[in-house]
């Protein structure tokens, strides 16, 4: 029996809160949050009013109600407004298999991603899609920038599923014409990477991207070509680069350059490209980096799950690399990836040198938002709560006794914030979760269908683990050390 009928009031409930429901957003009005995340930091009292999907008006609350008189006021007490996070390298197509690659060794998408895509159907891809879009929008994520996909169904089964999820998505086409050493036939490639960088204009939350998966994997002129489609249709270029060790030494063995010295060599290092991970990287790649314009994405989790390394994103960043942060499709949670980007300098870089500040938390935050926003190509469009900007926003309650007492909000997001705290998450002005669910679509059974799928999805996929499931390696170390034990006695 329930401690506080429901007829009784929560008496662990804000009471300002109580009245708030998905319907207070239903109609044109001031929203007025205690505190809201600009550019520059943390306010108080601002307000902002949202109008066809962007915002329309952002201020000090006084002169934004009298520039708006006819729209009623919708006080948000103890809660901030925050630009919606922007995941800039992640796999959409791959959320089936998440918890397959824990504890395994580098380079998994030999042996996990590669046979599990290939084996994806379109309704495959339209599930495992909608299911990463779920996750990525629960995690305070409002844009994700995903990689492409191996599979060999078509793409829009993608777009249908994060536009229902109501996620911006940057999508990724695979160009690769060396997937297995011998080189194909560019020109169609190149025809069907012309399609889809035309097929979206007129989409809502789909904007078309061109990505390499690995530069080995593409012949110089084809990374050359795919660079300069991307670069000409402002879009942007995806590519994996300088992530595990073994991947820097076959580049060298094959052309002795470093895979971010080779794109450079042959014309594919610029403004339009957007590098995931580049974890081992040179002195000499970090200013050619900068100086080519070209942004990284930072995946501090794949990093402490499986990577070689850590990027040195602040070194990076103070010398003019752009860079976002990037989940790389490990967990789709925003605040505990902020936590990670500063955790990983402190561990990988800080300690070291006596840097106790690692970013100073604003770093991290800018990442996650308005510069993150620039690296995936989409800086004039969302990433910040400014006027003209689409309306890509969360709402979080910061009445929790993480954030209590409250000194400096811009720090405690990045180290003390969890997911649960937020309230609502907004895209094109549009409300899509409320309390972490959405308004519109039933999750549930789209939990409910993949769980029905998926063992069958795994099995007829040629995976090959290195590492045990945990219980089954718990099994193997206790009977190691009962044997152990034994012979000690013996």
């Amino acid at each position: 029996m329930s401690l506080f009928p429901s007829a009784l009031p929560d008496p662990n409930s804000n009471p300002e809160h109580a009245a708030l429901r998905p319907a207070s957003f239903d109609r044109p009005q001031v929203l007025l949050p205690e505190w809201t995340l600009l550019r520059d930091g943390i306010v108080r009292d601002h307000a902002i009013v949202v109008q066809d999907g962007r915002f329309a008006a952002v201020g000090p609350g006084a002169q934004i109600a009298a520039q708006f008189p006819h729209l009623p006021t919708l006080a948000l007490p103890r809660m901030l407004l925050m630009p919606g996070m922007i995941d800039t390298h992640h796999h959409l197509t791959q959320s089936f298999g998440k918890s397959l690659v824990f504890g395994e060794p580098s380079e998994i998408f030999r042996r996990v991603w590669v046979p599990l895509e290939g084996s994806l159907t379109e309704t495959h891809l339209y599930l495992s899609s909608k299911l990463a879009a779920l996750e990525a929008l629960r995690g305070g994520f409002t844009t994700v920038c995903d990689a492409g996909t191996r599979a060999d169904a078509g793409l829009e089964a993608i777009a249908q599923a994060v536009g229902e999820a109501g996620v911006r998505c940057v999508l990724g086409l695979i160009c690769n014409d060396r997937p297995g050493g011998q080189t194909l036939d560019a020109a169609p490639i190149l025809r069907r990477a012309e399609r889809h960088l035309a097929m979206y204009d007129d989409h809502p939350l789909v904007v078309p991207s061109l990505a390499i998966s690995i530069p080995e994997v593409a012949s110089d002129a084809m990374l050359h070509d795919v660079y300069r489609l991307c670069e000409e249709a402002g879009r942007v270029f995806q590519t994996h680069a300088n992530e595990h060790l073994v991947a820097v030494e076959r580049s060298l063995n094959a052309r002795r350059q470093r895979p971010i010295e080779h794109l450079d060599a042959v014309g594919a290092l610029g403004p339009a490209a957007l590098l995931a991970h580049a974890t081992l990287v040179t002195p000499h790649e970090i200013r050619l980096l900068a100086e080519r314009g070209a942004a990284v994405a930072y995946n501090p989790v794949a990093s402490a799950w499986k990577g070689n390394a850590v990027a040195p994103a602040e070194t990076m960043a103070t010398f003019g690399v752009r860079l976002g942060l990037g989940t790389d499709g490990t967990r789709s949670d925003g605040f505990r990836l902020l936590d990670h980007a500063e955790a990983a300098q402190r561990f990988a870089f800080g300690i070291g040198v006596g840097d106790s500040s690692c970013g100073a938390g604003w770093r991290w935050l800018d990442m996650a938002t308005h510069d993150g926003a620039d690296a995936a190509g989409l800086g004039k469009l969302t990433g910040e709560i400014a006027a003209g900007k689409q309306a890509d926003f969360l709402l979080l309650d910061c009445d929790v006794p993480e954030l209590t007492p409250s000194w400096d909000l811009s720090w405690e997001l990045v180290r003390l914030a969890n997911r649960d705290q937020i309230r609502g998450v907004f895209v094109d002005g549009r409300l899509r979760l409320w309390d972490g669910w959405p308004l519109d679509w039933d999750a549930r059974a789209l939990m409910a269908e993949i769980r029905q799928m998926a063992e069958q999805t795994i099995a007829n996929a040629p995976i090959t683990k290195l590492h045990d499931p945990a219980d089954v390696h718990r099994a193997a170390c206790a009977a190691s050390l009962r044997t152990a034990k034994g012979r000690a006695r013996a």
